[in-house]
């Protein structure tokens, strides 16, 4: 499988090629050459792990043999805690909700960063060299890379998170794990300021000359592929009676990585109808696919901080592919939208995207409501990531077919799930002492030099 940048079309790299490098040198984003299709009636009744398999290897290709890659898959799952790996629970006639919070760290991220440690473990042993992953994070995507990859000797972390702007069991997550090669900075400002470093830091030679750079959020390809296959997964739990041609995904998204794994589901063959984007109030994204208009304003600090960004990184991806991969089009897009803040979308882009997407931003309060909703009638607790899908779920009637995501354990978010119950929830096993543990951390100004200055200290 040969690989392109979102910014140069005619460059050809090889999946190894990609997997360490993250970002292109161009400022791109990679993606396949072609779209792989499967054939989903050869994957009825299979595990998990199978359709794990059956997802991924097509975007290998041959640079990892078919036996390593079960090895990888098999070895990634077995730290989840949940028979099914990813179940799906029926709510009405209808409407499901999709639970990923059975990892190691209680969020959907794990489901890409479990896999993504023992493929770089893997990649490792075979080149023999040393890399260094840098991370930006808005709440559990740090958590799942520290876990996936703390204790590595040939591994040094670096995780950016916003400062104050996440909850205090994502911030214990990641500053209570205490391993030599695990280094959380909090930076004084925004997901953005953070996601604007590592792209920085990406095209900076003297970095990239004194180590091999490695990214591990949703820019990472393989984190992508890897989020696809619980899209396939959920499909292959409905009972077959149901109309699957009106199949429906509603997705909270902060970053583009998850709704854009679904999109990948569909151009390989899953028969999804449609996609439904769920912003909270920091709503960039719905404002782009409602008006044509990419415009940042100020990120907004919510009851969903992993959705608290203005700039989705992986977006440059879907401008690609409704450009009908034109990279000088979207070059052009791009630095317009750097350089002014804001674009308008033409109306061949506008439709393109119309034609798979909706979307809906759901506010502070109405977020709190359906954590209340659903308490109350179904007797199901939603973390309020989560809980923006759900306020979507329950206004959509029930003749289409809807699958709404689940993103994190309920548990990690006490403190909004008690202002919305009155109740405070119960603490999963794995975080029961999490409050008692020293905490690990490095507080920095938003300031690219001083943040590169702190890496090459540590090299």
């Amino acid at each position: 499988m040969d690989y392109l940048s979102t910014r140069n079309n005619k460059l050809r790299k090889s999946f190894f090629d990609i997997l360490f490098q993250g970002l292109s040198n161009d400022g791109g984003l990679f993606l396949p050459v072609n779209w792989p299709k499967v054939d989903i009636n050869n994957m009825n009744n299979l595990t998990y792990e199978e359709v794990a398999l059956h997802t991924i290897q097509p975007f290998v290709g041959d640079d990892i043999a078919e036996e390593e890659l079960k090895k990888i898959i098999h070895k990634t799952y077995q730290t989840f805690n949940h028979t099914q790996i990813a179940p799906l629970v029926k709510i009405e006639d209808n409407k499901y909700i999709l639970e990923l919070f059975y990892g190691p760290t209680l969020a959907f991220k794990d489901y890409a960063l479990q896999f993504l440690g023992n493929l770089f473990s893997f990649a490792l042993e075979r080149t023999k060299k040393n890399i260094t992953i840098i991370g930006a994070t808005s709440g559990d995507t740090g958590s799942a890379a520290i876990n996936a990859f703390k204790g590595k000797s040939d591994i040094s972390v670096f995780i950016m998170h916003p400062h104050n702007k996440v909850s205090e069991v994502q911030r214990r997550q990641m500053t209570t794990v205490t391993d030599e090669n695990i280094i959380n900075i909090a930076i004084e400002g925004t997901f953005d300021d953070c996601q604007k470093i590592i792209k920085e830091l990406f095209v900076d030679r003297e970095i990239q000359s004194k180590t091999s750079l490695t990214a591990v959020n949703s820019i990472n390809w393989a984190r992508i592929i890897a989020q696809s296959v619980y899209f396939f997964w959920a499909y292959f739990q409905l009972d077959k009676s149901l109309d699957l041609s009106k199949l429906c995904y509603i997705v909270p998204s902060g970053n583009f990585g998850n709704i854009f794994s679904a999109r990948v589901a569909k151009y390989m063959g899953l028969p999804i109808n449609r996609l439904h984007i769920v912003t909270n109030q920091n709503d960039i994204l719905h404002k782009t696919l409602s008006t044509g208009t990419m415009s940042i304003n100020k990120v907004q600090q919510t009851y969903s901080p992993s959705m608290d960004i203005q700039i989705s990184s992986n977006f440059e991806r879907q401008i690609f592919e409704s450009t009908q991969r034109d990279s000088i089009r979207v070059v052009n897009i791009m630095n317009d939208f750097q350089k002014n803040r804001f674009y308008k979308f033409s109306k061949d882009i506008q439709n393109e995207m119309k034609n798979i997407y909706s979307s809906s931003a759901v506010s502070n309060d109405a977020t709190l409501e359906a954590i209340k909703f659903f308490s109350d009638k179904y007797s199901y607790l939603a973390d309020p990531h989560t809980a923006t899908g759900l306020s979507v779920l329950q206004q959509y009637e029930s003749d289409q077919l809807f699958i709404s995501l689940a993103c994190a354990h309920p548990g990690k978010f006490g403190e909004a799930i008690e202002k919305a119950t009155g109740k405070v929830p119960t603490l999963p096993e794995e975080l029961k002492n999490i409050f008692d543990k020293k905490e690990k951390m490095i507080v920095l100004p938003n300031n690219f030099n001083t943040i590169k200055s702190l890496i090459l200290k540590h090299l």
